[in-house]
């Protein structure tokens, strides 16, 4: 292990006074920004962290430096039960405040302790951290048959829709998050521009706004169009874009519109996420109603990576459809039958005698 060396802070007065530690707390707060911004991740992302170190510190009452875990124990429970927080939102704060703390050890440890006396100690541990198992539990999402019945009647109930446009390109969208495994907010900001019939054997999606890990910006990727998502792009484009008005011949316009117009291009508007995540939920109170509530647009992301999978396309076949910067994060999204370990036994039995026989 490289111990990570301890540099000066450059605040070398004594702390006599109460505006002396806040003015400290500041600078190591500030420190830490950045050494964040130092290592590209965005500007909003550095203030989200700030205003949880801030947050923290207001709750304890206290200087940073002399936080304990029993301090984050009560933090997290303020969260849980007077802020009612998402167990989403506390596992976030959570490691914002764990790697604020490791930054304090690693790199200043010795001037916190010269100037105050305090030797800081980590406040996240095993036992405060928010366990994650059952969020991923969420997750799970319906069976074939049901997300096939769940489209089917969605497709089937299209030319009858009160308003077909929006009902169209909500269907357009979900599909995607089934087929292609794409994340709602990559939806939203498709161009007609990037959808690219000319690449591949079944065309590609330019997704630039892919999600960057940690706050590093965008992070672009290429989709194939398989599993059926070419075709639902020729139909949308060829049938049903050119509806929301002429700017479909813009290749900078969104390739899923509102029916507002923007009133500074005078073309469609962009749809927003909550229009296509509403869109969805009607769906599925309608046609898929044990799953009210419980299916999400994320559901359906982890539906095309189980599914996939299941079908035979290997797991880093999967990590790259997704956007996965680790293989473990897409181990995750796959949730296979009951009968799917036995399956994948048998066929590597099979396997191994057809070598052994010569067949």
């Amino acid at each position: 292990m490289v111990l990570a060396s301890v540099r000066s802070i450059g605040f070398s007065r004594a702390l006599r006074s109460s505006q002396d530690e806040e003015d400290f707390e500041q600078e190591l707060v500030d420190q830490f920004a950045l050494a964040q911004i130092g290592s590209g991740v965005t500007d909003g992302f550095v203030r989200t962290e700030r205003s949880v170190i801030f947050e923290f510190a207001r709750f304890i009452g206290q200087p940073l430096w002399t936080a304990s875990p029993s301090d984050a124990d009560r933090f997290l429970t303020h969260l849980r039960h007077e802020r009612q927080q998402a167990r989403s939102t506390r596992e976030s704060k959570t490691g914002t405040l764990a790697r604020f703390f490791d930054f304090l050890i690693a790199r200043y440890q010795g001037d916190i302790h010269a100037l105050t006396g305090y030797v800081v100690t980590q406040p996240i541990d095993e036992f405060n951290r928010p366990s994650s198992s059952s969020f991923v539990a969420t997750r799970i999402p319906p069976s074939d048959p049901e997300v096939e019945a769940l489209f089917t009647q969605w497709r089937d109930a299209l030319p009858d829709a009160r308003k077909y446009l929006p009902a169209a390109r909500d269907y357009l969208a979900a599909s995607l998050w089934r087929r292609a495994g794409l994340r709602i907010n990559e939806t939203v900001m498709l161009d007609i521009k990037d959808w690219r019939p000319d690449l591949g054997e079944h065309g590609k999606l330019h997704v630039r706004f892919g999600k960057g890990s940690r706050g590093r910006g965008p992070k672009p990727r290429i989709v194939p169009a398989i599993n059926s998502v070419d075709t639902l792009l020729e139909w949308w484009l060829t049938d049903v874009r050119h509806q929301f008005g002429d700017d479909y011949l813009n290749p900078n316009a969104p390739l899923f519109p509102s029916e507002r117009r923007d009133r500074h291009t005078g073309g469609r508007a962009r749809a927003g996420d909550d229009a296509l995540r509403d869109g969805l939920a009607d769906a599925v109170q309608r046609w898929l109603p044990s799953w009210q509530g419980r299916l999400s647009p994320h559901g359906l992301r982890h539906y095309c990576a189980s599914s996939l999978y299941a079908r035979g396309l290997d797991l880093k076949a999967v990590q790259e459809l997704l956007g996965h910067e680790w293989l473990s994060t897409t181990t995750r999204y796959i949730h296979v039958h009951a009968d799917h370990v036995d399956h994948a036994w048998a066929v590597a039995n099979e396997r191994v005698a057809a070598r052994l026989t010569g067949e």
